[in-house]
């Protein structure tokens, strides 16, 4: 008989000898990816149309392998925070990022069987269905590293990205101030100047909207120029935590692998 403890080794992600986890997540990499061709594909309204009954019985399949990890998940998540009595424990994993993650990649499948919807908004709802490449996220040790990395240098970033809001509310003002007379309909007011601010400070320059008057296209340029280090700056700051994580990780299986005095390889 498969233990609740069995279970919850199996759905969480694999370690290097349960091959019973390494299949699920396996499993469940393959349904992801193949979901992610199949809404890409019903893009086409000829393939869409053609096929669609094969495109429904995959979604109804997909749905539930993906309800039953939910439901699975749910039954065990006092074992993932065991610190917490179940009922905290089920709080704390629904309120989680991938909990969320995984309610959007079944909601748009049970919210028009439960609830009548207007038919342009769940179209729009079904685009939350891409949604379920996030899942590999849980997996994937490459993602999960992406998530550690910005997790750990969650600080400087908040910075990085306070700095950048402040600079794009000072160049929506100024250029508001410098443009409207001479441009009243492509900087009516400051929010309309944001996006010619956004485009400026990411050196992008779609040129739809730009400064006509001389002390405007000084101003431009200076913020053009700031823009080029605003951008590297989280850049710089995600590389140097990249470069942490994995010496840690390099260092924790160096612990387990070889002798610390002589570094000879341990059995």
């Amino acid at each position: 008989m498969i233990t609740r403890k069995r279970i919850f080794k199996i759905i969480e992600k694999a370690e290097n000898n349960d091959i019973a986890s390494k299949i699920f997540d396996i499993s469940i990499i393959i349904l992801i990816v193949l979901n992610v061709f199949a809404i890409i594909l019903q893009s086409f309204k000829d393939i869409a149309d053609s096929y669609y009954g094969l495109f429904r019985f995959f979604e109804i399949f997909s749905v539930i392998i993906f309800s039953i990890e939910i439901l699975l998940r749910i039954i065990t998540c006092d074992l993932k925070f065991p610190e917490k009595r179940w009922f905290l424990s089920f709080i704390k994993y629904s309120f989680s990022f991938m909990a969320i993650i995984d309610l959007l990649a079944i909601l748009p499948f049970y919210l028009p069987i439960l609830i009548p919807i207007d038919l342009r908004f769940l179209r729009v709802l079904r685009l939350t269905r891409i949604l379920r490449i996030l899942k590999v996220n849980r997996y994937s040790k490459s993602l999960d590293l992406i998530g550690k990395v910005l997790y750990k240098k969650k600080y400087e970033l908040l910075v990085t990205i306070f700095i950048t809001s402040i600079l794009l509310l000072l160049a929506s003002s100024m250029m508001y101030y410098l443009e409207n007379d001479a441009q009243p309909d492509s900087f009516p007011n400051i929010i309309a100047s944001f996006w010619w601010a956004i485009a400026t400070l990411t050196t992008v320059g779609y040129g739809d909207v730009y400064p006509i008057t001389i002390l405007g296209k000084i101003t431009s340029g200076i913020i053009a120029l700031l823009g080029i280090g605003l951008v590297a700056l989280p850049t710089g700051i995600i590389s140097s935590g990249f470069m942490e994580i994995i010496s840690e990780e390099k260092e924790k299986d160096n612990d387990y692998k070889y002798c610390p005095d002589c570094g000879r390889r341990l059995d």
